[in-house]
């Protein structure tokens, strides 16, 4: 008997409140949002965060997410008549931040929307109507008046092709939408506990961020110090004022480790067509998980000397299909034939369709590649129905197969380098083999695992390493739930076998193996001699692993008298 639940309607609310001088935050609290972009392990919700700035002239920093649109507005009209903001500034034009845009000018038809050359563009084809407008470029400033001149930072491609950062200087607030954000939800409007964040904070920087590490830097480069910041208002999450030096010098670490990667993929895409943008996202993750830089490129702005130059650095090409017709198809047409001319035979290529109704076909680029002599890094990925999470982790699997394939040289090179009695002696660790598995919606999956410990009593809790590029690593997040199946000494090559076995994106790891549902919903593998039910509770960093620390919930074996296989190994540098 399957027992069957009353969908759960979400729970969205509003806050708001004054975070400095003349200043309103209106926080659109989505608390049960399970699914953001690509990032597998959401657990806590998100936030949709705009700001009131008020001096002698009146400005609106972003609108709202349109599920929000009538408490949105409503809350807006109470804070202030909306004939009486004289500016509204996008700071990018991604859909969860400017959803509600028409609607502002359908209440303040008078309002000049200030914004980038790029998102001025892409809002004339959102809006489809007239409007005032002020473009800004790094370094131009606008005077509101009682004190609060805004300084505009140019931070394209955080995560959007035309962000711009806000710096207030009178409250000293940085408005920077995206960047140093989080998918948080909670009634605080700081960072008042910064443990209760730092999880959330990394994860979001490590899905949006990390395909961009050298564009964080440049923004970085052109933000005010850091002594001059007394808030960064974010546009999701909590706004940072306890932590300010402490989480933008994470940021800056993490984005410097990334950019002296050795090797860099150029991953192109079309925003605001299809779900190229999110699918994009979702191969670049894949890649930045091996250690391999990314740089986002947009087909639908981008420059041909830009095109040019990157392809010209890069070990391997991502590109998705772009539009047949419409704004900025002819654009993207034309850095695509850039991109031809620039590839060489020593690269790695990669196709992906956007599900945009209107796509080029992704088939004769592949046989051009080809022709050219660059190598297929992942079967083409076709989007015929609306993306589900099986298909962003398809697109995180190949991204993370072109980073193998890219790296395989130096990580033989690196195996090779460890001296031979100390590659001997740690290889003298022994372990067991287990078989880890997880589901969570419509995605699975499993992998071979050796590095297994009891790690506490009360409550009891295993540890498990398990490397950054493996597939299952997004299923096994704080909250996540998976098996911990045990295999048997005498029962154990067919299985290990099975799962040494490298699958192609998307594969479903479980076709013929038998297996039962847990109570937490992940497969049990019938043939295993033992098995525990885990919650993941936390979660250490490691430079290649992730160590996770799991308490077990539930357990069961099959046969009291069999023993565990255990895993000897001969060397140390690899499994």
């Amino acid at each position: 008997m399957v027992a069957v639940t009353d969908r759960v309607q979400p729970r969205l609310t509003i806050a708001t409140g004054e975070i400095a001088t003349e200043t309103t935050a209106i926080r659109c609290l989505d608390w049960d949002r399970d699914r953001f972009d690509i990032e597998f392990g959401l657990q806590n919700g998100t936030t949709y965060n705009s700001f009131l700035i008020r001096g002698s002239q009146t400005a609106l920093v972003d609108t709202s997410h349109a599920k929000f649109r009538e408490s949105y507005l409503q809350t807006l009209c109470q804070e202030i008549d909306p004939t009486q903001i004289d500016y509204l500034i996008i700071s990018h034009t991604e859909p969860d931040h400017s959803g509600l845009v028409k609607d502002v000018l359908a209440l303040a038809p008078e309002i000049t929307i200030v914004g980038a050359k790029v998102a001025i563009q892409f809002l004339e084809n959102l809006v489809h109507q007239p409007f005032k407008r002020l473009i800004v470029k790094n370094g131009d400033t606008l005077d509101l008046g009682n004190g609060h001149v805004l300084e505009f930072v140019n931070a394209p491609n955080l995560h959007w092709p035309d962000t711009i950062f806000t710096y207030d200087a009178k409250t000293q607030i940085l408005f920077t939408c995206d960047a140093f954000g989080m998918h948080y939800c909670s009634d605080k409007t700081f960072d008042e506990n910064l443990s209760e964040i730092e999880a959330d904070y990394h994860f979001y920087y490590e899905c949006l961020m990390a395909p961009n590490a050298r564009s964080v830097l440049s923004a970085m480069k052109r933000m005010p110090e850091v002594e001059k910041i007394s808030t960064i208002a974010t546009g999701h999450g909590p706004l940072l004022r306890y932590n300010v030096g402490e989480l933008t010098g994470r940021y800056k670490q993490w984005s410097q480790e990334q950019a002296k990667a050795e090797t860099t993929v150029a991953v192109f895409y079309f925003s605001d067509y299809g779900y190229s943008d999110r699918l994009s996202q979702a191969v670049a993750h894949g890649i930045t998980k091996t250690g391999v830089n990314v740089e986002m490129m947009d087909l639908r702005s981008a420059e041909p000397q830009e095109v040019r130059e990157l392809v010209s650095i890069a070990s391997g090409i991502a590109l998705g299909a772009p539009p047949l017709t419409g704004p900025g198809a002819e654009n993207a047409e034309a850095a695509i034939g850039t991109i031809l001319v620039a590839a060489n035979n020593k690269q790695a290529i990669g196709l992906f369709e956007s599900g945009g109704g209107n796509d080029q076909s992704i088939y004769p680029l592949a046989v051009k590649f080809k022709e050219l002599g660059l190598k297929q890094a992942f079967p083409n990925i076709i989007v015929k129905e609306n993306p589900t999470e099986a298909t962003y982790q398809l697109c995180d699997e190949a991204g993370t197969d072109m980073g193998q394939l890219l790296t395989l040289k130096q990580a033989i090179k690196q195996m090779k380098s460890l001296d031979s009695e100390l590659d001997k002696a740690l290889g003298r660790i022994s372990g067991g083999l287990y078989i880890i598995t997880a589901q969570k919606g419509d995605v699975s999956s499993a992998m071979l695992a050796s590095w297994v410990t009891q790690a506490s009593f009360e409550p009891l809790g295993i540890t498990i390493a398990v490397a950054k590029d493996r597939a299952i690593e997004a299923l096994m997040h704080v909250g996540d739930t998976f098996v911990l199946n045990v295999l048997d000494e005498d029962n154990y090559q067919g299985l290990m076998r099975h799962f040494l076995k490298r699958f192609p994106p998307g594969a479903d790891r479980f076709a013929g193996i038998k297996t039962q549902s847990a109570n937490n919903g992940s497969p049990i593998l019938s043939e295993a001699l033992a098995y525990l039910e885990c919650q993941v509770m936390s979660r250490m960093e490691c430079p290649d692993h992730w160590i996770v620390y799991s308490q077990v919930d539930n357990g069961r074996v099959s046969n009291p008298d069999a023993l565990p296989a255990i895993h000897h190994r001969k060397v140390g540098n690899h499994y």
